[in-house]
């Protein structure tokens, strides 16, 4: 477009809008073509580019236009009560109307020019150099732009044919990348944004940090710097209060000798003029008196040593040591969005499961150090799409892990949110199934009579101190000793161990002992077989498990002929019984609680004081559904019992002794147990069952 051409239109363009406009204000204008630009077009408060968005240009009753970003910040400023504010321009008094800054017309003529300026950009139509006249074509395929005439049809050497690009005019193309840099431009300006606000805030919240670590250092040397005044002030009263101590007894007997020197004083008084002997004797006698309490009190009664030692033992190398190594200032490089979480294992309902969190710096390097502020949420996401929180607990390891422990309730699908320093890790939420069934985590055994093979395995137990644990393999007459990770160690022989008839191990304060129901002998043996004592009992019929009370090692035998159970002390003295004919129906195992409770199982579990009475019935599931095969009871008061029913179903339950409710049930899914007998528990929350029918033995995580 020329100059004159752009003269034209202006004038013509604002001899139409004047004729049209009803309104006492008036847009004129007086440019050169030579003068205009962009810059005629920005906003002279802001220095903004005019547009159809936030930077509206506004026509104000002075004739001058400002954008309407610029009016409402500056009415947001003035007007308060008012309801009008000053042109910034030519700071006349500019009266709101009712709609807001907003309701002010809009200038036509700037909006015209904008037209105007944006109707020539999309009139330049880039042309050949050589073929002035020839429009320029874009090949997206080849990336190309071309003139036709210049290439003779084909813009490329290669042998396909143009048929197959897609051929643009250059200028649409041109258009088009336009709009493609200025979508890019402004999202990345927005992304930039966006991260500028993140690092701002984080220097907010590090400046919030250090006023935090500074209150704390004064508010922490402020204790210390009472402490020591406190003992300032203890000792100045030490020295104080001694030193009076001895200053009155000096004083005391200054005052005596001042007293006694007086007195001499007055007694020779007068002496030159004595003429009578007798008197004379008299006096000669008692000063001869006071001077030997004189020479009593030369020496004074107390001594003026006072001294404040402070070098009699280590204490000021000890509070120099204490000071250095009073507090830390700890920071951290660990980068949140680069730090990953796993989960450590299948996560079982009603079981605590693991997270472990691992960080790392802003180059991907391992943390070695922990301290950093690690918050976790986890979610039970329910099929409606809620969210149910569970109580979690983060465990610093300090080598730069995390460990999140939590408790899953049910099955089902479950996420965890991991927030450091407040802001989100790698893949966060992370997602994870729940499931409800508890498979072994290990396994040993088969049948047979080799160094790894068991033959009717009934009863197990393990050594709280070290996690040895003892399977009675009966089968073999033997008892097998396995290290915590079920591997062989050895195997013990004892001839309380003969004819295939042991079902019940525990451990004593000695060794084991065991129970023989043919012999109907009791076997206290050392951990390599050798024999400590073997007693009976005449009542004994059918004695079928055995228990240690360590608290008062007592020995308790569960016999199923008397169905009762017999209490021992441990040299084998008959103490008492509980129950008696009628009062179990088969008993099938016994153990003892934390307190000396007594635990006995047949088709329920009941609850015995330590001197065998009745306390409760935990579970009691009726006669005829199934039985109990063996019972432990943990240090947390659970109840730990594996139970087999008619329809084949076999299983162990956790329960808990106080509130006698069935906590979680153990399926081993994957392994199914076949006549689950003995059980024990280990201190690292495990259960080891013996499965007899598979002539094995399992463990299961249970807590």
């Amino acid at each position: 477009m020329s100059m004159e051409a752009l003269r034209l239109a202006i004038q013509t363009r604002l001899g139409e809008r004047m004729s049209s406009m009803s309104s006492t204000l008036v847009e004129t204008v007086s440019i050169n073509y030579e003068d205009f630009n962009e810059s005629f077009l920005t906003c002279g408060t802001c220095l903004c580019m005019y547009d159809g968005n936030e930077h509206t240009p506004k026509l104000l009753q002075c004739s001058h236009t400002v954008c309407l970003h610029c009016l409402t910040r500056i009415a947001a400023s003035q007007t308060r009560d008012t309801g009008s504010f000053r042109c910034p321009i030519c700071r006349e008094l500019i009266t709101i109307p009712r709609g807001g800054v907003q309701a002010l017309p809009p200038s036509f003529l700037v909006n015209q020019l904008l037209d105007l300026m944006s109707r020539q950009r999309r009139e330049v139509i880039p042309k050949c150099s050589v073929h002035i006249n020839q429009e320029l074509l874009f090949c997206e395929t080849c990336d190309t732009v071309f003139c036709t005439l210049c290439t003779g049809g084909s813009h490329n050497d290669s042998t396909s044919t143009c048929a197959e690009h897609t051929i643009i005019p250059f200028s649409i193309a041109i258009k088009r990348m336009s709009e493609i840099l200025l979508y890019k431009a402004n999202e990345c300006i927005s992304k930039l944004s966006q991260a500028q606000e993140g690092v701002s805030r984080e220097l907010q919240r590090l400046n919030d940090s250090k006023e935090a670590c500074l209150e704390k250092v004064n508010f922490t040397f402020q204790q210390v710097q009472a402490m020591l005044d406190k003992r300032k002030q203890e000792m100045v009263a030490a020295v104080e209060s001694l030193c009076a101590e001895k200053r009155k007894v000096l004083e005391e007997q200054h005052s005596l000798i001042e007293a006694e020197k007086n007195k001499v004083e007055q007694e020779c008084q007068g002496l030159q003029y004595q003429v009578e002997v007798r008197n004379i004797t008299q006096r000669i006698e008692s000063l001869s008196e006071k001077l030997d309490a004189a020479t009593n009190l030369g020496e004074p009664r107390e001594n003026s040593f006072l001294s404040c030692d402070f070098t009699h033992n280590d204490s000021l190398t000890a509070i120099e040591r204490s000071l250095n190594e009073l507090g830390r200032v700890r920071t951290s490089t660990t980068f949140p969005s680069l730090c990953t979480a796993h989960i450590d294992s299948d996560t079982i309902a009603g079981i605590e499961g693991t997270v472990t969190l691992s960080t790392v710096d802003y180059h991907g390097d391992l943390r070695r150090t922990g301290g950093d502020p690690v918050q976790a949420e986890v979610l039970s996401v329910e099929p409606e799409g809620s969210a149910i929180p569970l109580a979690v607990n983060v465990s610093d390891c300090e080598d730069g892990t995390y460990k999140i422990h939590f408790r899953p309730p049910k099955p089902g699908r479950y996420g965890i949110k991991i927030e450091v320093f407040e802001r989100p890790i790698k893949d966060n939420p992370l997602y994870f199934d729940v499931t409800e069934h508890n498979n072994p985590v290990q396994m040993y055994g088969s049948r047979g009579s080799g160094k790894d093979e068991f033959m009717q395995p009934v009863s197990v137990a393990v050594d709280d101190n070290d996690g040895t644990i003892y399977v009675l393999d009966t089968g073999n007459s033997r008892i097998k000793i396995l290290n915590p990770e079920l591997e062989f160690i050895k195997h013990i022989t004892n001839e309380g161990l003969n004819g295939r008839s042991c079902t019940g191990i525990a451990v004593s304060n000695h060794g084991l002992v065991v129970v023989n129901w043919r012999t109907k002998a009791v076997t206290e043996m050392t951990t390599t077989g050798q024999t400590l004592k073997t007693f009976t009992y005449n009542a004994f019929q059918e004695p079928i498990d055995i228990a240690v009370d360590k608290s008062y090692g007592h020995i308790l035998v569960a016999d199923n002929g008397m169905s009762c159970v017999f209490v021992f002390d441990s040299d084998g003295k008959m103490l008492f019984q509980v129950g008696k004919k009628g009062s179990f129906n088969l008993i099938s195992s016994v153990a003892t609680g934390p307190n000396s409770e007594i635990v006995i199982a047949d088709s329920r579990i009941q609850v015995f004081s330590a001197k065998g009475d009745f306390m409760e019935i935990v579970c009691d599931e009726g006669k005829g559904k199934g039985r109990y095969g063996g019972i432990v009871v943990d240090g947390e008061s659970r109840i730990l019992a594996s139970r087999s029913e008619q329809k084949g179903r076999n299983y162990l339950q956790v329960l808990s002794l106080t509130d006698k409710n069935i906590n979680n049930t153990i399926d081993s899914h994957e392994s199914k147990l076949k006549r689950p007998s003995g059980i024990t528990v280990t201190t690292d929350n495990h259960v080891i069952v013996v499965d007899l029918g598979n002539n094995c033995v399992k463990k299961y995580r249970y807590w």
